[in-house]
């Protein structure tokens, strides 16, 4: 490219945040670093914001330009950023946030709570890859034995073809006799809540994540969202094992 604004693109992502200069050379190096979908080679150029550098697959962005939001998704909203069936996303949710950012993971359409949602594809993935050990978790009201229940989900299953089990499960009492578990798990396969319930024989009324790691929902109100902290990215990327 012989446009003046562009710039090496090892560069450009050391500027950005992604890696010293020397580890930035070393994945372009390793191949793992693309420009506009083709593969990248040392001294190649690049003008930041406009073409698309990605490395290991994910659309590489600055530092400054990243965004990170927690998000209380309401129940019957869906966790997608286009919906073919028309139906009420999250997307519109976080529609003036300012920057498009995209759900990390997923809550099911009948689920509500705590949804993180960025434009950082290597925070979300970190976030989401087992050998971090993020833990999730979550407040249900169901019906049937909650402590036979309970004692049950702490026991590793089978579910969909994948051996789980609860980190911790506690029963939590309300007033007038309402009654709920606390459920903490890593995995956070498909609708496994709810799959994990029904293998132990309750029916699930409501559930709702309240946390990730060690970053709680706390008083957000539905359908609303905020930013977070440069201390609660960094919180959410420790190990939490």
């Amino acid at each position: 490219m012989s446009d003046t604004k562009s710039e090496r693109v090892q560069k450009i992502l050391s500027a950005g945040g992604a890696a010293s200069r020397r580890e930035s050379e070393k994945l372009i190096s390793d191949g793992r670093v693309t420009v506009n979908g083709i593969t990248a080679k040392l001294g190649d150029r690049a003008i930041s914001g406009r073409d698309v550098i990605a490395v290991d697959g994910v659309p590489f962005v600055p530092k400054r330009e990243l965004t990170y939001i927690m998000l209380n998704k309401p129940r019957g909203w869906v966790t997608t950023m286009r919906d073919e069936k028309g139906r009420r996303s999250v997307a519109h949710l976080a529609a003036d946030v300012g920057v498009r950012v995209f759900p990390v993971g997923r809550l099911d359409m009948d689920s509500e709570g705590l949804l993180l949602m960025t434009n950082d594809g290597m925070f979300a993935n970190a976030v989401m890859h087992p050998s971090h050990n993020i833990t999730k978790t979550y407040e249900v009201h169901a019906h049937g034995n909650f402590y036979a229940a309970a004692e049950c989900m702490r026991l590793p299953m089978e579910i969909d073809g994948r051996t789980v089990h609860a980190v911790s499960v506690s029963v939590k009492k309300h007033r007038a006799g309402n009654t709920s578990l606390i459920i903490t798990i890593r995995e956070g396969r498909n609708r496994q809540i709810r799959k994990m319930c029904a293998r132990c024989g309750l029916t699930v009324e409501s559930l709702k994540r309240v946390s990730v790691g060690k970053l709680k929902l706390g008083a957000l109100g539905p359908g609303r969202w905020r930013y977070l902290t440069e201390a609660e990215v960094l919180l959410l990327l420790e190990n939490n094992a």
